[in-house]
């Protein structure tokens, strides 16, 4: 039976939250969950965390799609390891950033997106807070 739209918004919120949290127990900083649902059509949800070194961010990666995939979800496009500067992991309705230090400044996502809710996803409840003008 396919699922609603409400449905698979609350299963992407989910993934997103997952997501931040893998992020956070391997020991990225600055996980941060967007939600872009009222601005834009491309996508959901952004998870932004900074990784630690190259080695960090490609186990990280490894891991997420490890996870999500035993989870039934599917990586439809992966770019940057080679680099680790940049890590995207898009599923469609959530997209990972995982940036290194210097890329985070440098991109600005939060700036970007800075009107976007942020989803707060640490304390085990999947509530929004203001964006960060609010």
């Amino acid at each position: 039976m396919p699922r609603t739209r409400a449905e698979k918004g609350d299963s992407a919120k989910e993934l997103a939250i997952e997501a931040a949290r893998t992020a956070d127990e391997y020991n990225a900083t600055d996980v941060l969950v967007l939600d872009l649902r009222e601005s834009s059509p491309v996508t959901d949800y952004f998870v932004i965390c900074t990784g630690t070194s190259g080695r960090q961010m490609r186990t990280l990666t490894e891991e997420l799609v490890r996870r999500t995939k035993a989870a039934g979800e599917r990586v439809w496009r992966r770019a940057g390891e080679e680099s680790a500067q940049w890590i995207v992991l898009d599923f469609v309705n959530v997209v990972v950033h995982i940036f290194d230090e210097h890329h985070r400044r440098f991109y600005d996502l939060e700036l970007i997106w800075g009107g976007a809710p942020r989803v707060d996803w640490s304390a085990g409840r999947s509530s929004e807070v203001g964006g960060r003008d609010g």
